[in-house]
């Protein structure tokens, strides 16, 4: 199959199905110790301070207007 030969309502459907088949089988995705590295640093800030970042408002619209 050649996947560009395929409409994008085709890819997604293929996308969303193959996105099903990964969650059907209960499989978790492993981070690597980079990752969790990253996130317990980011939880450490937030715990320090709480008023940094940004609102999920405010993000969401940045993210939609780019």
């Amino acid at each position: 199959m050649e996947i560009q030969s395929l409409t994008i309502s085709e890819r997604i459907i293929l996308a969303e199905a193959l996105w099903d088949s990964v969650v059907a089988e209960g499989s978790e995705i492993e981070l690597t110790e980079l990752q969790k590295q990253e996130l317990d640093q980011r939880l450490q800030s937030f715990e320090l301070d709480q008023k940094c970042g940004d609102a999920w408002a405010a993000v969401k619209a940045r993210i939609l207007s780019t």
